[in-house]
């Protein structure tokens, strides 16, 4: 099942089940600046992973700093995806999967018991690889989902002020701001794209998953998108999967380079400054590999 479809229902899911969404809030001010609204270190600690009895990742451990934009670099099939899903719970909704370790964000395990799935699901947000808004749903009530999602109220005035903030982050809001009731799944593949990131910036998460979110898109997009992650970058921390070399030296302030060799588990090989990791890596397997000896 696509990633698409498989974030669509989660999302409905938890839209019509009231005992998987927070308690009501009010939807945070512009230019509120509290702890719980921060972009926040994440740190992974001893993770590996399986499904059923096939172990996909091997002990990784990993700080993703705050205000940071760290790039997950390594072939197809090495637990890069895998990883990115586990930074905030998505990997449990697979049936036979399982995990050992610990995900801290700003020191708090999000897997501790009690702790509330959809209340790190807002912390820490997601945008996948191919662009999933709700496409008969206008491009205003797209961007606010995020907020019924997660139980959050606001107002008609607080709504619209949040709607022009956050498609203007997502660099949208110039294309966009006379055609507001149009449908989402009207617009382009890259326009689409930036309108879940508008969507997921809406609850005001603390950090921004990426998974692959340009390998869809033609240059221009892909040239918008990044510019976007550049621009967020002070306000949410950022963790993005690529297999674009070019992209992650562009768009990084550090990489970990994951492989998972002759049918072991993924590991991190070396992880370090972009600049290290693509002018002098410690790892012969990196140098190869960021070179475009393999993979």
């Amino acid at each position: 099942m696509s990633d698409t479809t498989d974030t669509a229902d989660t999302l409905v899911d938890e839209l019509l089940d009231p005992t998987k969404r927070i308690p009501a809030v009010k939807a945070p001010q512009r230019g509120a600046a509290t702890a719980e609204s921060d972009p926040a270190t994440l740190e992974a600690d001893a993770i590996s992973a399986w499904f059923g009895n096939h172990k996909v990742l091997e002990q990784v451990s990993l700080t993703m700093p705050a205000r940071k934009v760290t790039a997950l670099i390594g072939p197809s099939g090495c637990g890069k995806s895998t990883f990115l899903r586990i930074l905030n719970r998505m990997h449990e909704l697979v049936g036979s999967a399982s995990l050992s370790g610990r995900v801290l964000l700003d020191g708090d395990d999000i897997y501790d018991r009690g702790r509330r799935i959809t209340h790190a699901r807002r912390q820490i947000g997601m945008v996948f690889q191919k662009p999933n808004p709700f496409p008969a749903m206008s491009i205003y009530d797209n961007v606010t989902a995020g907020l019924k999602l997660a139980g959050l109220k606001a107002g008609r005035e607080d709504k619209d002020r949040l709607v022009e903030e956050c498609l203007t982050k997502a660099g949208l809001w110039k294309e966009v701001r006379d055609r507001l009731r149009q449908p989402g799944g009207a617009l382009s593949g890259g326009q689409q794209q930036r309108l879940c990131i508008a969507r997921s910036l809406a609850v005001r998460p603390r950090v921004l998953l990426m998974d692959e979110p340009c390998s869809a898109l033609d240059p221009t997009s892909t040239r918008r998108i990044e510019e976007t992650i550049h621009e967020l970058s002070d306000e949410v921390t950022i963790v993005i999967v690529t297999h674009n070399m070019q992209q992650a030296a562009r768009v990084s302030d550090q990489c970990a380079f994951f492989l998972a060799e002759q049918g072991t588990p993924g590991v991190i090989v070396e992880h370090g400054g972009t600049d290290a990791m693509f002018n002098s890596p410690q790892d012969p397997r990196t140098t190869d590999y960021v070179n475009g000896r393999f993979g």
